[in-house]
């Protein structure tokens, strides 16, 4: 028998309605592409995309050919855009199934017809104007506008749309994220001039919520579908649910005398008689070594401290000097998530790490089970659980 070690509640409910809340920013003409790359930010992809379009979203984001392939899928009747760089076989894999791509060179121009003729498709194509970003784009505006009658002009090539990216839409306080806007809004004036059915998009989530005016033809959402912060503070002050709880269990508690270590390193050395849980989650599942006496988790709705150093499969969190601790065996542990009234955000702990909240949940590793509300089985962590054919493990 064995028991979950470390599980990653997903509510795809939550997606929905920040996925209404997002298009509660947007004109009515404006549509909401759901970006699910890098497996829906540790969300599930498939999952996060389906309650993304059952929330008005029509297009979905990812990053290759092969996260697009999970989502090319009768059930998912939305366009599907892949952002990053494709090369090779990749590209002509992109034109059979069908998804949409970014290009900026000419040369990748050139092979996208070639593949689109000799499989008689037509591809789909999204020219990117380097506004500030400083990675893929075209940087000068004329060789881009060049590019998009290129494109119109090229049998078996299909203009689809014109966008660029935001560099600091989520610095409230720095001035280039407008200086980015109006040279992107005077190039798609010129562009829309001579092709006035291209879609224009540019928005991330920060941009979405920051100003009306990025939104053009399409926004482009990801962390705020996840119901976390663009802007790295608060979700529920902009009226965003987090999606995802972290969760794990005590499975083992013990009593640390004064003076003695846990850990790695000793790192921690109880100053007075103490009660330490273990939790069977570590870097190995995604919770990052910086935590180690750098984080707290929720037990029986009261912040425990992380003591010592993280291990690749366990923590350490000290419980206190009351003996009742030892009764807490096998309570659950609550990593990212509420519990009672308290609550821990991807937002708190990442400011923890000095880094930002997409990190903390797109590095939750897959020795994490992930289990999303609407599947038919939920099983909480340390439960067991029989089928027919032995016991499984979420």
């Amino acid at each position: 028998m064995r028991l979950t070690r470390a599980l990653a509640r997903v509510d795809p409910s939550a997606i929905e309605r920040n996925c209404e809340r997002l298009r509660s920013e947007l004109r009515e003409d404006v549509e909401l592409c759901a970006v699910v790359k890098a497996d829906g930010y540790g969300h599930g992809a498939y999952q996060s995309a389906a309650a993304a379009l059952a929330a008005g979203a029509t297009w979905l984001a990812v990053a290759s050919v092969h996260e697009a392939l999970e989502l090319v899928d009768e059930r998912l009747t939305a366009r599907v855009l892949v952002l990053g760089p494709l090369r090779g076989g990749e590209l002509k894999d992109a034109v059979l199934l069908g998804v949409d791509v970014v290009a900026w060179e000419e040369e990748f121009l050139a092979q996208l017809a070639t593949h689109a003729q000799d499989a008689d498709r037509t591809a789909r194509v999204h020219i990117k104007l380097d506004t500030g970003m400083g990675r893929l784009g075209v940087s000068d505006p004329d060789r881009a506008a060049r590019l998009v009658d290129a494109v119109a002009a090229t049998p078996g090539v299909e203009l689809a749309g014109v966008m660029t990216h935001f560099a600091t839409a989520d610095e409230l306080d720095d001035t280039f994220f407008d200086e980015q806007l109006q040279r992107f809004a005077e190039w798609v004036r010129t562009v829309k001039r001579r092709h006035p059915q291209v879609i224009a998009h540019a928005a991330n989530s920060a941009a979405t919520l920051r100003e009306p005016a990025a939104h053009f033809d399409m926004v482009r959402c990801g962390i705020a579908i996840y119901g976390m912060d663009p802007f790295g503070e608060d979700p529920a002050a902009r009226g965003l649910e987090p999606a995802l709880q972290l969760s794990s269990y005590i499975a083992a508690v013990k009593l640390c005398r004064a003076g003695e270590s846990t850990g790695y390193g000793r790192r921690f050395r109880a100053p007075v008689d103490t009660y330490l849980g273990l939790l069977p989650i570590g870097y190995g599942d995604g919770w990052r070594r910086g935590f180690s006496n750098n984080a707290e988790v929720l037990v029986g709705g009261q912040r425990r401290p992380v003591v010592g150093t993280v291990s690749m499969d366990s923590i350490v969190v000290d419980l206190g000097p009351d003996p009742t601790a030892l009764e807490l065996r096998d309570t659950p542990a609550i990593l990212i998530g509420p519990q009672a009234e308290e609550r821990i955000t991807a937002e708190e702990l990442a400011r923890r790490l000095d880094t930002i909240n997409y990190e903390i949940t797109c590095g939750l590793t897959a020795r994490v089970a992930r289990v999303h509300h609407d599947e038919d089985e939920v099983l909480a962590v340390g439960e067991e659980d029989e089928y027919d054919d032995g016991m499984f493990l979420l």
